[in-house]
């Protein structure tokens, strides 16, 4: 496919625009400039600006404020159509394609804790039995990756605790755990209270699990204070090797840790189920659901639930 047309009134006026431009206006979005979207599109700065402009123009409205770039208010109207009308594009495109010459590139949202325990296995998988499928990555936290797969920014995700679906498959089960110092007094295998470990000020990461560990306050019967809220993972664990406080995470990270940090089993706890998903209101690229076979056929449950709780690095048939 070419080129679509999408037709419809906009300010009283007729207009269409073409894939071609949709992609120019959402990879300057999403590149943050003009001339770092002409590198991934393969196009000069110049016909960039000129390919926007004449989509600006034919709408009768400004879509990208420049210098520095951002959106205007048609602009975030404008956007996740945009974006849902080039998933739908080039799934049809992919769909064309006979199963056995199946390739493409598709984008796949995930968390940093999913990006460093998960990913990197299931990558190897995919390589291994599907060459052709290039698979870009998007990380973000649990509330942004539910949004770019339902807004179309993406075509796949690695969910955290979706509501049930047929088309989902589970690729990792873990649990929260105390992060501390490996010296701290309380360390060892020996599963904690959460109270006996606030003691110590709380630190806690606003990138994606803040939920559950509120959640986890609440189940335990405890007022929710944290002394420090910071959104990146190395932020957080640099605090807790300093000294400053102890922190609560998923299994998944432990292969993140520095030497000088352990995690401590919790008495009571919460659990998470990771699942590799597709989009729920428009059909799935056909190369997200030859993934989900590949990764449904070889990477058994019981292992990836194991690998997740003990935080050991997850291993896949080959």
């Amino acid at each position: 496919m070419s080129f679509i047309w999408i037709c419809k009134t906009f300010m009283g006026v007729d207009v269409g625009a073409t894939l071609q431009q949709m992609r120019v206006f959402v990879a300057v979005v999403d590149e943050g400039g003009f001339a770092a979207a002409g590198d991934v599109l393969g196009m000069s700065q110049s016909s960039v600006s000129h390919t926007l402009a004449t989509l600006e123009r034919q709408l009768g409205a400004a879509l990208v404020r420049r210098g520095p770039v951002g959106l205007t208010s048609h602009g975030s109207r404008l956007l996740p159509h945009a974006r849902a009308t080039l998933a739908a594009a080039n799934a049809f495109d992919a769909a064309v394609a006979a199963p056995a010459q199946l390739a493409g590139s598709i984008r796949l949202a995930i968390t940093p804790t999913v990006g460093h325990g998960l990913v990197p296995s299931l990558l190897a998988l995919w390589r291994a039995h599907a060459p052709h499928v290039r698979v870009t990555l998007l990380e973000g936290d649990d509330l942004e990756v539910a949004d770019w797969l339902e807004s179309g920014a993406v075509d796949s995700a690695i969910l955290i605790d979706p509501e049930p679906s047929a088309d989902h498959v589970v690729v990792a089960r873990d649990e929260f755990r105390a992060v501390v110092r490996v010296d701290h007094p309380l360390f060892g295998p020996e599963p904690r209270l959460l109270a006996e470990l606030l003691d110590d000020p709380l630190l806690v990461s606003t990138a994606g699990c803040e939920p559950q560990i509120k959640e986890l306050h609440r189940v335990s019967s405890l007022p929710y204070h944290p002394t420090q809220r910071v959104r990146e993972l190395t932020t957080l664990m640099a605090m807790v090797e300093a000294g400053l406080g102890i922190t609560v995470m998923p299994t998944l990270a432990k292969t993140m840790l520095p030497g000088a940090l352990g995690m401590v089993p919790l008495a009571q706890t919460i659990r998470r189920t990771l699942v590799l998903a597709g989009p729920l209101r428009r059909p799935c690229h056909p190369a997200v659901g030859l993934l989900r076979d590949l990764t449904r056929e070889h990477l058994p449950t019981s292992a990836s639930q194991d690998a997740a709780l003990s935080g050991s690095s997850l291993s896949v048939d080959p």
